[in-house]
């Protein structure tokens, strides 16, 4: 399979970093071909602009939307935005690999789905989604650290359920773009905890990766 881990974090060192390691090493092991795009060490711009597109199909008002159908159709994207886009569609599987930021994605990868994610070119709002969604035939997971314990993002906790909390990524973005949604792993208060359970994290998710053939996606 090709695997596409899109990593972030600005820390090498991060525990996030460590999950990302352990997601590389496992799938080279069973002969998959890996990319990684670390997004911070990319410096990658996470902001959609004027600068996506070779030119604009309407230089007096600029429309994200309009512009991004318009360059799916004349593959008219800029050289950097377009190597994305070739990745994304090369890619089997997609691992998401970032800590929880404010309920959400860190701001690198918002704009990542912003500007990679575009109109014409991984959906069509009227035509391709969801079931008929042009990724249809890729699986995607999240692996995720968190601040909080895992009682303060269940139901009833002081966070919210994490799956409602992350509603908006797995099933707004990555089912919406059609893909299969495969149970994300969580590493609970990766910041806080002692070593010994950091290294049971690593453990466990290499359990969970061994068992991904056998989940049941979520949409």
């Amino acid at each position: 399979m090709n695997i596409l881990i899109i990593h972030v974090h600005p820390e090498p060192k991060s525990f996030t970093s460590a999950l990302k390691e352990v997601a590389v090493e496992h799938f080279q092991s069973r002969g998959d071909i890996v990319k990684v795009k670390d997004l911070f060490q990319m410096n990658f711009n996470p902001i959609a602009s004027v600068n996506d597109f070779k030119s604009l199909s309407n230089p007096v008002y600029f429309s994200v939307m309009k512009e991004q159908m318009s360059a799916s159709k004349t593959d008219n994207f800029s050289d950097d935005l377009k190597q994305e886009m070739d990745d994304l569609v090369w890619a089997d599987f997609v691992l998401f690999n970032f800590p929880l930021w404010w309920s959400s994605v860190p701001a690198i990868l918002k704009g990542w789905f912003d500007r990679v994610m575009a109109l014409g070119f991984s959906y069509h709002p009227r035509e391709k989604l969801y079931e008929t969604g042009v990724f249809r035939n890729k699986k995607a997971m999240c692996c995720i650290t968190t601040g909080g314990s895992q009682e303060a993002y269940s139901t009833g906790g002081a966070n919210g359920n994490i799956e409602e909390v992350l509603y908006h990524l797995t099933h707004g973005i990555l089912y919406y773009n059609g893909m299969q949604v495969l149970p994300s792993f969580y590493s609970w208060k990766a910041h806080l905890v002692d070593k010994p359970t950091l290294e049971h994290y690593l453990e466990d998710y290499k359990k969970h990766l061994q068992n991904l053939e056998n989940f049941k996606a979520l949409y």
